[in-house]
């Protein structure tokens, strides 16, 4: 079967537009990410390792391959004494695109531009310090000419606001997509989600939604309020996006599932299925959601599990799927020719195999936000004496 064709916006008129999945935790487990500054320096250090996933993402099914430019601005790149300070922003930027027209173009996809919060917001909430920094990363996009922008990642509403106004501007008829880490009640700053998104709307955004910070579920939750808010204020022609975690996270606050203990070396308990996977793609796109995809743990056979769930609306199948089990009737073990249903693959309630093993965790719940003293970022290493003062708030939070 072919793959969709056409423009961005047109594709997403026809029907479900399917992304990519979560580039940053996929690279740290293969080991070209260093958790902390979680920063794509790989794109010049191991193109080829970013590459291969972006390949594997395409075969699964993705529509759109993201420039693995997560972070990449360059008051982020040169945070906290990151190494990636030793590449320039155009250095990075520049070949992440390279990466994503090389691989997404041939297959008949389209490529994005992706923004996301940046220290300077944090430190300084002035707008037009923060519209210079994301500029930078703006001007290598229009020179490779990307199919449409994303800007992601978001805690505060009013930083998207900022970057897709700074898209408008310096990439003006590029579509732009804009999709916020929150949960369904508020942003970070109290805003409610249903008006987040009407914000993200009147501010030129063509798409908007959530990704990240929460598992499918909860994000289909939140992106509808934005949906309900968005249609109510007169934005007829906006689409929706979901791109959430793939971790279950019902007991995550605030900050979503980087509030939770197991964050982010012990979240493996937590990941979705692929068949829960295939039923959130069908419940996003029953919500009227059409930009369907992934983030932080999306692997590429949860793209393939979307893509499956989507065969009738898309008219693809990916290479080899898996159809509810189907072709372990060709095993050579009865016991699992037996598990080749869907109904089998529906009633199951998956082990941990820990028998101490609980179901919800205990959140972190520091209570700050940008502006507060200890969320300013610099370009040292946080010193003994940060640490110190880092430790000394949280044991006042603990009595």
């Amino acid at each position: 079967m072919p793959r969709p064709t056409g423009g961005f916006l047109e594709r997403l008129d026809k029907g479900p537009v399917v992304g990519d999945g979560g580039f940053v935790f996929a690279m740290e487990k293969r080991g070209y990410v260093e958790a902390g500054p979680w920063t794509p320096q790989a794109v010049v250090e191991d193109p080829d390792a970013v590459r291969q996933l972006h390949k594997e993402f395409v075969r699964a099914g993705s529509d759109i391959c993201q420039a693995f430019t997560f972070y990449a601005s360059e008051d982020k790149l040169k945070n906290r004494g990151n190494s990636a300070a030793q590449y320039s922003v155009r250095d990075i930027n520049n070949a992440a695109c390279v990466l994503a027209k090389e691989v997404s173009h041939p297959a008949g996809g389209l490529v994005a531009g992706c923004l996301s919060q940046t220290p300077m917001y944090m430190t300084t909430k002035d707008k037009q310090k923060v519209k210079n920094e994301v500029k930078k990363q703006i001007e290598v996009f229009r020179e490779h000419n990307v199919d449409l922008m994303i800007c992601e990642y978001y805690d505060y509403v009013e930083e998207a606001e900022w970057h897709v106004e700074a898209v408008k501007e310096f990439m003006p008829g590029v579509p732009v997509c804009a999709s916020l880490c929150i949960n369904e009640d508020t942003d970070v700053h109290g805003v409610p989600t249903g008006a987040c998104g009407v914000k993200l709307a009147a501010a030129g955004a063509d798409v908007v939604g959530i990704n990240c910070h929460y598992d499918p579920f909860r994000s289909i939750v939140a992106t509808k309020k934005m949906i309900k808010a968005v249609k109510a204020s007169g934005y007829d022609k906006v689409h929706f996006m979901v791109q959430p975690s793939v971790y279950m996270s019902p007991d995550a606050s605030v900050q979503g599932f980087i509030d939770l203990p197991e964050f982010p070396f012990a979240l493996e308990p937590r990941i979705c299925t692929r068949f829960e996977i295939q039923k959130y793609a069908r419940e996003a796109y029953e919500a009227g959601i059409r930009y369907i995809g992934g983030c932080c743990g999306f692997e590429p056979y949860h793209i393939r599990a979307i893509s499956e769930e989507l065969v009738p609306e898309r008219d693809w199948e990916p290479v080899y799927p898996i159809r509810w089990g189907r072709f372990l009737s060709k095993s050579t073990k009865p016991w699992l020719r037996v598990r080749a249903n869907r109904e089998y693959w529906e009633k199951l309630n998956p082990g941990t195999g820990r028998p101490r093993s609980s179901a919800y965790s205990m959140c972190d719940q520091w209570g700050i936000t940008a502006g507060h003293d200890l969320m300013k970022q610099n370009e040292d290493l946080a010193t003994e004496a940060e640490l110190e003062k880092d430790t000394v708030f949280k044991n006042q939070l603990i009595k």
